[in-house]
């Protein structure tokens, strides 16, 4: 690329403004240490041979923030990568009008916001940018602790009073007619025992009276 090109670009980008006619996917990507990423840029109203470039700004906006050039796709040439760019993990191609950037094991110094723009008679057209952050690690969302619910108490009915004791069996029932059989023997005993004693007593009072 020439060193003119660039003295125009640096001039026009303290003024850069995302166009509608440049339509850049996604917005932005977070993603982690030696994953893939792939942004794409579409051209609207451009005609098919219109180059679209691919740009990338490392710092955030400020008098010391900087752009470098990194690779374009050319019809003719293939892909023209810019000074100083890993070519072995940058590839650009394109399809009728929209050109795809794919980097591969992307690292935390690969951050920063990608452009795609297109070079007009005079104007530049950006698209919005892409915001790529690459991390060691995944930020984690805590999740709120929930409170554990207090478990409402059931108030059972009592169980039914289970008698205890012997079932009523054969065994039982025989044992319980022989039982009344011998309070029956018993109680005639007794009551011939006492007649025969006051027959007894009439008698002796008899003999005694004569």
């Amino acid at each position: 690329m020439q060193s003119g090109l660039w003295l125009l670009l640096a001039a026009q980008l303290a003024a850069l403004h995302g166009s509608s006619v440049l339509q850049q996917a996604p917005g932005s990507i977070l993603v982690q240490t030696n994953q893939m990423v792939i942004m794409s840029c579409e051209a609207k109203t451009s005609p098919a041979s219109t180059r679209i470039y691919w740009l990338r700004r490392r710092q955030a906006p400020s008098p010391h923030s900087h752009h470098e050039f990194l690779a374009l796709w050319d019809s003719k040439k293939g892909i023209v990568y810019g000074q100083n760019v890993e070519q072995e993990k940058l590839t650009v191609f394109t399809d009728a009008v929209r050109s795809i950037l794919n980097l591969t094991r992307v690292k935390p110094a690969d951050s920063g916001i990608y452009f795609c723009m297109t070079i007009g008679t005079p104007e530049l057209t950006f698209g919005k940018g892409t915001q790529l952050s690459v991390v060691d690690v995944l930020p984690t969302t805590a999740r709120p602790t929930k409170k554990p619910t207090p478990k409402k108490k059931v108030c059972r009915s009592p169980n039914p009073v289970t008698q205890k004791g012997p079932s009523c069996g054969p065994l039982t029932l025989g044992l319980l007619v022989a039982g009344v059989l011998f309070l029956l023997v018993s109680l005639g005993v007794a009551i011939h025992l006492h007649c025969l004693q006051r027959r007894a007593r009439l008698r002796l009072l008899k003999q005694f009276y004569k």
